[in-house]
C-alpha cells in the first residue's frame, strides 16, 4: 500500500506566498511523475503543475510565472512554492504520485487567498 501525506495549505493574503509540500511512503518501487492539481467550489480538478522523474516541469498558463514545483527523490517528495497568490488560486491542492503504472492521490490541502 501507497500514502500521500501533503501539508503545508492555509490563509494567505493576495500577493502572499505559501509552499505545498507532499511525501509518498509504503511499498514504492519507481516514482514517475509527481504533480499537484487543484480543485475550486464548483469547478473541475485541473492541473497545476508536474515534474518527471528527470526533473522537466510543466505548469498551467495561469500559475506559470509565480509556482514553482520541485521534487526530492531521495524523499519521495515534491513541493510546490506558490507566490504572488490570487483569490482565484483558492482551491482544495491535491498531491498526485505516479508509482509504477498506478497513480496515487492524497486527501487534498485546503489553501485559501483572501484579504
Amino acid at each position: 500500500q501507497v500514502h500521500i501525506a501533503e501539508s503545508g495549505g492555509g490563509l494567505a493574503q493576495p500577493g502572499g506566498s505559501l509552499r505545498l509540500s507532499c511525501a509518498a511512503s509504503g511499498m514504492i518501487n519507481s516514482i514517475y511523475d509527481m504533480g499537484w492539481y487543484r480543485q475550486a467550489p464548483g469547478k473541475q480538478r485541473e492541473l497545476v503543475a508536474v515534474i518527471t522523474s528527470g526533473g522537466r516541469t510543466n505548469y498551467a498558463v495561469s500559475v506559470k510565472g509565480r509556482f514553482t514545483i520541485s521534487r526530492e527523490n531521495a524523499r519521495n517528495s515534491v513541493y510546490l512554492q506558490m507566490n504572488s497568490l490570487k483569490p482565484e488560486d483558492t482551491a482544495v491542492y491535491y498531491c498526485n504520485v505516479l508509482i509504477g503504472t498506478m497513480a496515487w492521490w492524497g486527501q487534498g490541502t485546503q489553501v485559501t487567498v483572501s484579504s
